[in-house]
């Protein structure tokens, strides 16, 4: 993995990227915490041009943002829905004290074609990966929300060709006031997903369930998703890491650890959101942020081991705090303990009280199979 970082003297940002053979992860963060919300997403959006148009190569084309804001309602009027991009909005504030940051994944030579709102198909290879951003519903309850945002997304699967079981590789949950709420979703998909065949006895589907809050104040809700069509079933596999942590259905949640897809040329690992937590599904270290950080990056390490990975190939990693408070101890921990990894550290509470921090990350590495077209 090649790590950048840029420090651009006409903007007030900090850029840091990977690239891995025409891949690219670009996190962008404001660093001026006195200019107005108008004025930070101009500065972000002219610095992304400039990346786009002088720094990464020019086949590259972004396929997926996802905004971090401090106030999605209001904020909405700054981010524009883009026919070929697949656009996320999450009310994740950044905790460096502004009020916005940006991930961006870039492909060199993808064909992209719209799919519906917020949704892009990325022909690449002999593979149309599938972007499918801010599923929600109006229903009353979380359940239903839930339960009809599922459905949903099971139907343009199957649009597509697709199923749930044989394509969805990553799923991100946002839920408001998730203390209150993440039971509902929790349930929900444990149903729908039995009925899709997806039980402790086949698998699940990498995933983040975390705070965050969207542009409609209803919603209690929100699902992004990633699937792959053209993949067959071996090229995805789900890992474990038996030593340090448990399989989540024995807590009565229904995701995987990590989940990695094979591809003639590489590898691709999506870990989901993980915390600090044995292999009896206890909490580590409570209301200790500093160990929790050290055994949430050493369970992401076992499980990136077992991938045929290490830390060096994480291409981006995202990190949700409980408690704003404790981003000043936790930057600098993570800055030695990663430095080059692009990252964004924002506030948002875990499903489980007494988990202080949450990491998430992809990760993308050498290990071609030839049985498979290359990515």
């Amino acid at each position: 993995m090649k790590y950048t970082s840029l420090l651009l003297n006409d903007f007030s940002v900090d850029i840091r990227f990977s690239s891995f053979k025409g891949e690219c992860h670009v996190m962008i963060e404001g660093n001026n915490t006195f200019l107005n919300a108008e004025t930070q997403y101009s500065e972000i959006k002219n610095a992304l041009k400039h990346l786009t148009k002088n720094v990464l190569p020019h086949a590259a084309k972004p396929v997926l943002k996802r905004w971090f804001v401090s106030d999605a309602v209001n904020h909405r009027t700054f981010i524009q829905n883009e026919e070929n991009v697949a656009v996320s909005i999450v009310q994740q504030p950044p905790l460096n004290g502004t009020k916005v940051a940006l991930w961006v994944y870039f492909v060199e030579n993808a064909h992209v074609t719209p799919n519906g709102e917020n949704a892009i198909v990325m022909e690449h290879s002999a593979y149309r990966h599938l972007f499918d951003m801010q599923m929600h519903n109006h229903n009353p309850s979380e359940f239903k929300q839930t339960e009809e945002i599922l459905n949903y997304y099971s139907g343009k699967l199957e649009k597509q060709g697709c199923t749930l079981a044989d394509n969805a590789v990553r799923t991100w949950f946002f839920i408001q006031s998730v203390d209150t709420h993440y039971a509902g979703m929790v349930e929900a998909r444990k149903m729908f997903f039995k009925k899709q065949g997806l039980t402790e006895h086949t698998h699940y589907i990498a995933s983040t369930g975390i705070e965050g809050k969207y542009i409609h104040p209803e919603t209690t809700v929100l699902m992004d998703a990633y699937a792959i069509a053209g993949v067959a079933g071996k090229q995805i596999t789900y890992l474990k890491g038996a030593s340090h942590l448990n399989q989540t259905h024995e807590y009565g949640v229904t995701f995987e650890r990590a989940t990695t897809v094979d591809y003639g040329d590489r590898r691709h690992i999506f870990v989901s959101g993980t915390a600090s937590i044995n292999n009896r599904g206890q909490i580590l270290f409570s209301l200790d942020v500093c160990k929790q950080i050290g055994r949430t990056l050493e369970n992401i390490s076992v499980l990136l081991n077992e991938g045929g990975a290490t830390m060096a190939d994480v291409a981006q990693m995202i990190v949700y705090l409980r408690d704003t408070a404790d981003y000043h101890t936790v930057l600098p921990q993570l800055e030695a303990t990663c430095p080059n990894i692009p990252k964004v550290i924002v506030w948002a509470p875990v499903c489980r009280p007494a988990w202080l921090i949450e990491i998430e990350c992809i990760a993308i590495c050498e290990a071609g199979n030839s049985n498979y077209a290359a990515f």
